[in-house]
């Protein structure tokens, strides 16, 4: 792990704190609007934010529609077993610990310098039964017991990219055997026109899981401009309705898309396996100015 360019940061700092990790320049930018909250970039990339004092509090529209599929995942409250694969700052895993109190959780992040960092300026909550590997996501996943999880969740980005081998039939096949019988997949996919990539995801996804949606800003939907998509899949019904109204509600509004709706916008493309996979696209420069 790389020197900090600041001092360890104190309780009440507004300092941030920058360091080399594995993935490249990691910086912890503080919220001026939240007295503990800081934004986890990478190379300058935005990858999480963080309020140490409201965990429940999810900054990030990405972040706030997989908050959904954890709280549609479950009854309210009940502690569930999940997987994280991709750490960043841990916000998904402590807002899981937050509204699921008891809840046991994976997080597999392979940036062991990053995991370094994030433990030692925004610690975890010594309460919470999170367990973080420092390996590779798909390596990770494969040590997770069969029939273990209620909930996984991907968010994994190298250079902003996916990783190749994390967009495959073969690793959904891995994912479905951690799942318990009618668990909850959600995958934070990013793509911009022609959608390539994300129509393949979807079809990759549907020739797994008997149910899927697709939450996105619906101009990311049209192709109009490059952003997130949060893909859901099970194998029971989804909870459609209300997850269409969580998402309509939000700060910037996304739209839910499933049934003979998504299998169109796939526009015939094939399931991706490991012979063919390639990583997500890179975004383009304006996307972080």
């Amino acid at each position: 792990m790389g020197r900090s360019r600041s001092p360890r940061r104190e309780r009440g700092s507004t300092a941030a704190v920058a360091a080399q990790v594995d993935g490249g320049l990691a910086e912890l930018v503080p919220d001026r609007e939240r007295a503990r909250a800081w934004t986890l970039l990478i190379d300058g990339a935005p990858q999480s934010h963080v309020d140490l004092d409201d965990p429940a509090y999810l900054s990030f529209e990405y972040q706030r529609r997989i908050g959904h599929v954890i709280d549609l995942a479950a009854p309210a409250g009940k502690p569930v077993h999940a997987v994280h694969l991709g750490g960043g700052a841990f916000t998904l895993a402590r807002y899981v610990a937050a509204t699921r109190p008891r809840s046991t959780q994976q997080v597999v992040e392979r940036d062991a310098a990053l995991v370094a960092l994030v433990r030692r300026e925004l610690p975890l909550d010594a309460n919470a039964r999170i367990r973080v590997r420092s390996t590779d996501a798909r390596e990770g996943l494969a040590k997770v017991p069969d029939g273990w999880a209620d909930l996984v969740i991907a968010d994994v980005f190298s250079g902003a990219r996916t990783p190749a081998h994390l967009t495959s039939a073969e690793f959904l096949d891995e994912v479905r055997r951690a799942l318990k019988p009618g668990a909850v997949f959600a995958a934070n996919l990013a793509d911009g026109p022609p959608l390539a990539h994300l129509r393949g995801q979807i079809a990759t996804a549907a020739a797994r899981f008997a149910e899927l949606a697709l939450v996105a800003d619906p101009a990311v939907l049209r192709g109009r401009r490059f952003g997130n998509a949060v893909l859901v899949a099970c194998d029971r019904p989804l909870p459609i309705a209300e997850l269409t109204r969580r998402a309509a509600s939000d700060p910037h509004p996304g739209r839910v898309e499933h049934g003979r709706a998504l299998t169109d916008f796939t526009g015939g493309a094939a399931p991706v396996t490991d012979a063919a996979a390639v990583a997500s696209p890179a975004p383009p420069p304006s996307v972080f100015r």
